[in-house]
């Protein structure tokens, strides 16, 4: 009867000394040696509607944690941007790998509460063929 009621409500245990990761659990395709929680937020700068759902999308099948996206209406730009708020550059990276596009840098604000900042740009509506 627990089997059934665990499998009912996706309960289960891992035993101890076997953790899984995030990646894993979600059946990500996590690259090995790579930190698996990268906490990032998609914001739409450009006039592309739509863009920062597929984004998100994109970086959520790769095991990239998306706690927010939506649209900046500060500026419409033309080149995608990665912000690395907090922690290092590999995670950059990482994120500009999964989305094919994005000039990486530095740009700390601890406040944001978000290790990267993706400000899309006209540049990736063609890297998903969205003229």
């Amino acid at each position: 009867m627990l089997a059934a009621l665990a499998a009912r409500y996706r309960v289960w245990r891992v035993p101890p000394g076997r953790q899984r990761s995030n990646a894993a659990e979600r059946g990500a395709r996590a690259v090995p040696g790579e930190q698996d929680s990268i906490r990032v937020e998609v914001l739409n700068a450009s006039s592309a509607v739509g863009l920062a759902r597929i984004a998100t999308w994109r970086l959520r099948e790769h095991g990239i944690d998306v706690v927010y996206f939506g649209s900046d209406t500060a500026t419409a730009l033309d080149s995608t941007q990665v912000l690395v708020r907090q922690g290092d550059a590999a995670m950059g990276m990482r994120v500009q790998r999964v989305l094919g596009t994005g000039a990486v840098r530095a740009a700390p604000d601890p406040s944001r509460l978000v290790d990267v900042s993706v400000r899309l740009g006209r540049d990736y509506a063609a890297v998903i063929g969205n003229p």
